[in-house]
């Protein structure tokens, strides 16, 4: 396909061109883009933004991706993406975009997986499901820390991890295919256990990202564990990008 460029800019609420300000490598096939928005507007953490590329010949190309970044980092956003090899999106921003590219988005969208200071929180993330909870994540330390929250973070192998460099006690990993050589913590897939484990409150409210298979196993755990249905929320993750 051609390269892909973005278009004018347009009026507030819809589309704008942001300005990519840092580019970090979170894994092999994984990105974090900081944006800066010259129409900036406060998000809920769970929120997205769609992206849009057209090419020269106007052909355009359009994907969601879900907000990294606390609603307190003003007049910026941060998505993270995922390269997909058949992608239109991704590998234009994994290959082509640089620091001080301009890209068009408009956003931000979505009003039911958000977070609103619910407590207890319990996120249930695989792969790169993870990044929306991240956001919920942060935005919580940063205002509420002793709020109760616990992501429990589902990857294949440690080079899968996502922000390895910000997870900590009020976070758990397990590592589905092959953990790391030292590690003494859950291997497998999701379980009761590790809810158990992190200490599952019926009352609370679970936020659950991922694939469709890791959402429809999470989502069944915490309703084992004890959960509300109306409490569990869900966001999946589709196969292009």
């Amino acid at each position: 396909m051609d390269r892909l460029t973005p278009v004018e800019q347009r009026a507030p609420g819809r589309w704008q061109l942001a300005t990519v300000t840092s580019i970090k490598r979170e894994t092999p096939n994984v990105k974090s883009f900081r944006l800066s928005l010259p129409m900036w507007m406060a998000h809920l953490p769970g929120q997205h933004y769609d992206v849009r590329l057209t090419a020269p010949d106007g052909y355009t190309a359009q994907r969601s991706y879900s907000i990294a970044s606390s609603p307190l980092d003003e007049a910026e956003i941060e998505l993270t993406v995922d390269r997909l090899a058949d992608g239109e999106v991704s590998p234009y921003f994994h290959d082509v975009v640089q620091e001080r590219d301009q890209v068009e988005v408009r956003g931000p969208f979505a009003s039911y997986f958000v977070w609103r200071g619910e407590a207890p929180t319990l996120l249930l993330g695989g792969g790169s499901g993870v990044v929306p909870l991240m956001a919920i994540l942060r935005h919580r330390r940063r205002t509420m820390p002793d709020l109760p929250m616990r992501l429990i973070y589902s990857v294949r192998t440690a080079e899968d991890v996502i922000y390895a460099d910000e997870l900590s006690d009020d976070a758990v990993l397990t590592f589905t295919r092959r953990p790391p050589s030292d590690w003494t913590g859950h291997t497998g897939r999701l379980d009761l256990e590790m809810l158990a484990a992190a200490g599952v409150d019926s009352s609370g409210t679970a936020f659950v990202c991922g694939s469709n298979g890791f959402v429809e196993t999470a989502s069944r755990l915490a309703l084992e564990a004890g959960l509300d249905p109306q409490r569990i929320r869900t966001e999946r993750f589709g196969p292009t990008s």
